[in-house]
């Protein structure tokens, strides 16, 4: 799923017949063009860059020949460098862009940037060029001492890159090849995006594109470059890694001579700078548009500058909180009440989304303005389920562009607020974009979860437990380098509570190392189920359900992935009647889906969002959930029978919240691929009036937790 899909998109015929498709996202002045470096790989390369730069800009974007949605010409004239330049005219021209900042990487987008701004200086304000592909400006040898004609017996190295072997092999060689692009560390995402799209490509107009002979207007020795860029006249910024495979930084380093512009060395950074470094690639692009002579005035006005003594400065919090489902939600209001009670001159907002925010309205919490800017992870989540199939952690992995996108949100909402403290609650994106770019923190962070360690599960096979591995290989090194990120790692739950599981081969013991750097606080419920168990007949009275009935409340949590669990519990009821007397079924669809999609029988009454379901939850005589561990968690404080149905490939549900219940001996694990309706009506009447031996928990956790972040502010 997007972070942000576009306002326009269309397709520009050029006059040989050719498509090119391009798409414009938000508005705002300077406008930004970011290019193509096409054929190999299209647009969605700036998936980190547009939903960021277009929250102040208008953002274009365009597939090159060969790629995406344009089209795939196989003729070699197509490609001459007289086209692809015209091809940026052409839909600078249809978007109705008179002027534009250029962004281009390598030389399909660099090379071409300069080309355009030579011929048309009155149409580029500046151009960013990243990881530059000039050619000629420095040599490459291993490159230079191949042919990409000739037939090899072996192709091995930059072999590979040869248009008898894109015939032969093509995905071998772009697998190999974009390994080169992204040699950092753990760019498993990056590299596995990369492949995706150039195999979404076209062979024959890659092979077309690579037989074009090097004529006028294209440079054809060091000379040629050094005379074109020595014409042009807009500003530049240079950005390169220092472990480019790709494209030497020699080139950079002479463009750098050559202008007399200023030059970012991105060490340890490969060829792929805007998908590996997305947040100091945004902010690179944000400093430089902001620096041009164009963009004053050409924005907002700016605001007045405020700067307070340091005493004289309320005490302030952002506080973060998950929007995946809504447990999250009640336990940080709860760790907010407590906080504020330790510091009654705390403010504290909200960085939140939908559901959360509805919580947080219903309490009158104040929310911040630049929440409206997220881009909504539930929504993704929802999309990622299929049929009561959820992969969590492959869904977090392909969640990147909105993490990307949302920590840019809260970098400028910490950057222009005067907070003492951010507290995330599996605020994944804050805490992962932090460590990967330590230099921005810039006040306390109070980190907390509720697992730690992402699992593979079996129908992931070995690929999968290779990539849990990596990932939780690269939280481990983010931890022992920068420490200083998280001030505080609270940990909701008990050690007891972590999952008897190694993080990969040779990285150790989950609990072992959890120990060693978290400190617990134990469950927060977000409520004390203490009264409610005691006054449990007259909360019934008061919610609307009679002493006679048995309640069955139904709910799958906040996020919308529940629906077919919903959907097939419902329609077990009448086989439930038949063995419960006096049953009531609630269903709770939540506030993702939809109450009137969902046709229930007679005894069942459908709700959309209830607020403070956890008092029904208490009273119920039994629930049916899935297996979120918020929900379960506040069924076993209460103490009530249910029935749970973790999504398959979850790894959290199924390994974690799993290992947790059987700890507290709570619940009834159903699998749902065989549960049919008469199975979970039976399942049903045999928990109803199953005795309750819960191990207790804890009622004091929301007080633990804030009693660990109160220091901090």
């Amino acid at each position: 799923m997007r972070a942000r899909s576009p306002d326009l998109s269309d397709r520009v015929e050029r006059p040989d017949g050719v498509r090119i498709a391009w798409e414009v996202t938000g508005s705002g002045e300077p406008a930004i063009v970011l290019l193509p470096s096409a054929p190999i790989i299209h647009s969605r390369q700036w998936k980190g860059q547009v939903p960021d730069l277009s929250r102040r800009h208008r953002v274009v974007t365009y597939d090159g020949r060969g790629n995406g949605a344009s089209d795939r010409p196989h003729d070699p004239s197509a490609f001459e460098e007289d086209r692809i330049v015209g091809d940026l005219e052409a839909v600078m021209d249809d978007t109705g862009t008179d002027q534009a900042v250029l962004v281009g990487l390598c030389s399909d987008g660099v090379l071409r940037a300069i080309e355009f701004a030579v011929a048309c200086p009155e149409r580029v304000l500046g151009i960013v060029a990243i990881s530059v592909g000039l050619p000629f400006l420095a040599p490459h040898p291993e490159r230079q001492a191949k042919s990409a004609t000739e037939v090899y017996e072996r192709y091995d190295g930059w072999r590979k890159e040869n248009l008898n072997y894109w015939r032969l092999d093509y995905p071998d060689f772009v697998r190999w090849f974009f390994a080169q692009m992204a040699p950092e560390p753990h760019s498993s995402k990056v590299i596995e995006d990369l492949v995706g799209w150039a195999l979404e490509g076209d062979v024959e107009a890659m092979i077309a594109e690579w037989s074009v002979e090097p004529v006028p207007p294209l440079p054809t020795d060091a000379a040629a470059v050094e005379m074109l860029v020595g014409r042009l006249r807009c500003p530049l910024l240079i950005a390169h890694g220092t472990e480019d495979r790709c494209q030497p930084i020699a080139r950079a380093e002479r463009l750098a001579e050559l202008t007399g512009a200023p030059f970012v060395r991105m060490e340890g950074v490969g060829h792929v700078v805007p998908g590996r470094q997305p947040v100091s690639t945004n902010l690179l692009i944000r400093d430089f548009v902001a620096s041009l002579p164009s963009a004053a005035g050409s924005g907002p006005a700016p605001r007045e500058a405020r700067w307070t003594h340091a005493l004289d400065r309320k005490r302030r919090a952002l506080y973060i909180s998950s929007p995946i489902g809504l447990g999250h939600a009640q336990r940080d209001v709860a760790i907010a009440d407590e906080l504020r009670a330790l510091r009654p001159d705390l403010e504290i907002d909200w960085l939140a989304q939908h559901p959360v925010t509805k919580v947080l309205e219903g309490r009158g919490e104040r929310i911040h303005p630049l929440s409206a800017e997220l881009a909504n992870e539930s929504a993704h989540f929802a999309a990622e389920t299929h049929d009561h199939d959820l992969n969590a952690f492959q869904a977090i992995r392909r969640m990147d562009e909105i993490l990307v996108a949302n920590f840019m949100v809260f970098h400028d909402a910490v950057r222009e607020g005067e907070y003492d403290l951010v507290i995330g609650d599996e605020a994944w994106d804050v805490d992962h974009f932090l460590h990967e770019n330590p230099e921005l923190k810039r006040t306390a962070f109070a980190w907390m979860t509720d697992f730690v360690g992402w699992l593979p599960m079996p129908d992931g096979g070995e690929p999968e437990a290779a990539l849990t591995a990596d990932y939780n290989a690269e939280m481990i090194e983010h931890i022992d380098r920068f420490p200083r990120i998280r001030d505080r790692a609270i940990f909701v739950g008990d050690p007891d509570d972590i999952v008897p599981d190694e993080f990969g081969p040779g990285l150790g013991s989950i609990r072992s190392w959890t120990e060693d750097h978290y400190q617990f606080a134990g469950y927060v419920t977000g409520f004390d189920p203490g009264p409610l168990v005691e006054r449990r007949e007259e909360l019934r009275r008061e919610l609307g359900y009679q002493l006679d009935e048995r309640v069955v409340i139904v709910t799958v949590g906040g996020s919308g992935v529940g629906e077919a669990l919903l959907r097939r519990v419902i329609a077990a009821f009448p086989a439930a009647a038949r063995r419960i007397n006096g049953l009531r079924m609630i269903a709770v669809a939540g506030p993702r889906i939809a109450p009137e999609s969902l046709v229930a029988p007679r005894g069942v009454e459908v709700r959309g969002y209830v607020p403070e379901l956890y008092k029904h939850l208490a009273v119920c005589d039994l629930a049916v959930v899935q297996g979120g561990l918020t929900t379960t968690m506040e069924l076993t404080a209460a103490r009530r029978p249910f029935l749970y149905f973790p999504l398959r490939n979850h790894f959290e549900q199924n390994r974690h919240v799993r290992h947790r219940l059987e700890r507290y001996g709570a619940g009834r694990r159903m699998d749902y691929a065989t549960a049919d309706p008469d199975a979970i009506a039976a399942a049903m009447a045999e928990e109803i009036d199953r005795p309750i031996t819960y191990r207790p928990v804890e009622r004091d956790g929301a007080a633990r937790a804030a009693a660990l972040i109160a220091p901090l502010v």
